[in-house]
Formats: structure tokens, sequence, C-alpha cells
């Protein structure tokens, strides 16, 4: 373009031709090549195909086979020989699933309850229950090891807790170091740092329509029924989401038992590490960790992780068609 042609066409019409040249230059996103979209995409999909379909397949192989890490052997297809030997020839295996599914029968309910107790505890406080609220949930973000540990400390036979209560003449128990109150000292810890789900029931406490109290007062019911016929149908989703969560995790309880009964077989000189006292605190997790890493038992682990998969996808299924019959959902009377 000549200076007289530009001089010609003035200001506006270069400035426009400009916009018209950046406007050809964008380009349709719908046109965009494959090639580009799939580099985009590139670190996910490797990411979940080398760390989640790829450890899944791999497991499910190697269930199958007689695998062992470390060993010289071949690999030999077994079928459901280790699935088998599971459930007919290991003590260990039935000890574990008892301790788990103790676990998950007491312990689930437990904190369930005690959470949507004290998320109502909350809702009741005029004031300052903003404070409460962050004092509940401080535990919930202290690390599991620290407080495993901390609890291992303060519920030691000799230590604070017991000294205390000697103090006023009641003799305490053994906590983690007695078979019959192991796994209720893991139960109270779990009461303790259950901060996570009474924020969350407080949350939906506060989601609670106000004009639905309000109408229950004018037709004078009492304070428990305004609980159960307002409160709880807006709660009961988020009573599923907690069982259910809690149930998924306490199916793979590992961290808070392997570092309390490791911490309380030291503190009481014990060669029994995993599992102590008396495999008391021996929890499926556990037992799969010891087959896979400790005994390196990678085949009959694979078998142990793919069983427990199960177990949990049947049980969230069955809760989940159970709880429709009583979940309140938005737009039901």
């Amino acid at each position: 373009m000549t200076a007289a042609t530009t001089a010609a066409r003035g200001p506006a019409g270069v400035a426009g031709e400009s916009r018209g040249i950046r406007r050809r230059r964008r380009r349709d996103p719908s046109k965009a090549s494959p090639w580009v979209t799939f580099t985009m995409i590139s670190p996910f999909v490797v990411g979940v195909a080398a760390f989640v379909i790829y450890p899944v397949i791999a497991t499910l192989y190697y269930s199958l086979t007689n695998f062992q890490e470390g060993s010289y052997r071949p690999v030999k297809f077994v079928g459901l020989d280790n699935y088998t030997a599971l459930l007919t020839e290991s003590d260990a295996f039935w000890i574990a699933v008892r301790n788990t599914l103790w676990m998950v029968v007491i312990m689930v309910p437990l904190r369930t309850l005690w959470a949507l107790f004290a998320a109502w505890v909350i809702s009741r406080i005029k004031s300052g229950a903003g404070f409460y609220r962050t004092i509940f949930f401080i535990p919930a973000i202290v690390p599991v090891v620290g407080a495993a540990l901390a609890f291992v400390v303060m519920l030691n036979p000799v230590g604070p807790l017991n000294t205390m209560l000697a103090r006023i003449g009641i003799t305490g128990p053994g906590w983690f170091t007695d078979p019959a109150w192991s796994k209720p000292s893991l139960l109270i810890m779990a009461l303790w740092a259950c901060g996570d789900v009474i924020v969350i029931f407080s949350a939906a406490m506060l989601d609670v329509p106000k004009e639905l109290y309000e109408a229950a007062d004018l037709d004078g019911v009492n304070a428990r029924q305004r609980f159960w016929h307002v409160t709880m149908p807006f709660l009961s989703p988020v009573i599923v989401f907690a069982i259910i969560t809690g149930m998924i995790y306490t199916f793979q309880y590992f961290t808070e038992a392997f570092v309390a009964s490791g911490s309380a077989s030291s503190i009481q000189s014990s060669s029994d590490l995993l599992g102590y006292p008396a495999q008391s605190l021996l929890f499926y997790s556990t037992e799969l960790y010891q087959q896979g890493f400790v005994y390196f038992k990678t085949g009959y682990a694979s078998a142990m992780a793919w069983m427990l998969f199960v177990v949990i996808f049947v049980c969230t299924v069955g809760f989940l068609k159970l709880s429709r019959r009583w979940v309140y959902a938005a737009g039901e009377n």
C-alpha cells in the first residue's frame, strides 16, 4: 500500500482494514485440528492411563496368577486359586474381615449420629456458632499419623488419661494394649476427628427454609416433631452421603490402625507389629498390605484388592437403592 493510497483512504479506512485482517486470522475453535485438541488433553489422558487404567488391569491379571514380587519363578496362570485360598485357607483373612465389619457396623453409624447431634447443638447456639464450628473442625485437619500417635500416648496404660482416672478412684483400661479396648479406642479417635461431617451437616441445616419452621411453630409442634418432620427430610440426602463415604472409607481403614498398632507394640516392646494386640487391629487393608508388601504375594494381594472392590461396590449400590425409600428429593411433599 503506497503512501498516496493510505492518505486517500484516511485513518478510518486503515483501521477498518486492520480489524478485518485480525478477524480473518482468528480461527473458528470448532475447526481446530484434532491433533491440537489431543495435545492439550494428553497430560490428563497419560496420567489416567498410567495411574488408573493400567493398575486396575494389572491387578486383575495378577489376581489370576501366582505372581510373587522378587521371585524368579515364571508367572503362571492359576485362575481363581487365589480367591479360593482367601476364603478357605487363611485364618488371618477372616480375622481381618471380622474386625473391618465391626468398624463398619459400629463406627459409621455412631460417627454419623454424633456429627448430626453436634451440628444440631451448634445450630441452636445464638452467638458464637462459627467459633464452635471451627473448634469441632480443627481435629479433621490434623494429620492422621500425628493424631494416631497422640492418642496412643494419651491412652497409654500409664498415660495422662489413666492417671487422671486413677486420681478419682477409677482403674483405666489398657486401651490400645488390650484387645477388648483397642477398637473402641479407634472409635473414640474417629468421633474426635469427625469435624468435616459436622460442618457438612451444619451447612445442610442452614439450608432448611425458615418458613417451614415458622409454619411448624404455628401448628404447635414440639422440638422433637419439628426436627423429625422438618429438619430430617432436608438432611436425608446429606445423611446418605455421610454414610456412604464413611462406609467406603472404613472398608479401607488402614492408616490409623497401622500407626496405632505399631506404636502401641513398640511402647510395650512387643514383636507383633501389624494387628497388635492379639490381631484385634488387623483390618482388611492391613492384611492386604502385609500380603503385598511384607510377604510380596502380589497375586494374592491383588485378589484381596478386587474382592474389596466388589464388596464396596455391592454395599454402595445396595444402600443407595434402599435409601430411595426415605430420602427426600426437592419438589416432593
